[in-house]
């Protein structure tokens, strides 16, 4: 099983009152040797962020990343599914000749 790691790169705030309203996040899978990485954004509205920029923690951000259209588990098992093809090639490249 990878391990699977979530992280936030960038914040986009509003300068007027410090609130968030766009995420960019990433997540990797390792497992040994083999690693598969998705980046990507998630907005919301404004005024749906209610937590000022200067009080967010990750977990918070991450949160609101997941109540708002990302759907993690699906991101999970995508990153799985490519170690799992990294393991296990189902195609291949090459001449068979020298």
């Amino acid at each position: 099983m990878s391990t699977i790691n979530w992280t936030i790169s960038q914040l986009d705030r509003q300068t007027s009152d410090g609130f968030v309203t766009t995420a960019h996040w990433q997540a990797n899978a390792t497992d040994g040797d083999y690693f598969a990485s998705v980046y990507s954004t998630c907005s919301w509205s404004d005024g749906t962020a209610t937590i000022p920029y200067a009080d967010l923690t990750k977990e918070t951000v991450l949160g609101w990343i997941w109540a708002n259209g990302v759907d993690k588990d699906a991101v999970e098992s995508s990153l799985n599914a490519q170690i799992e093809l990294q393991k296990n090639p189902v195609t291949a490249t090459g001449v068979p000749w020298n």
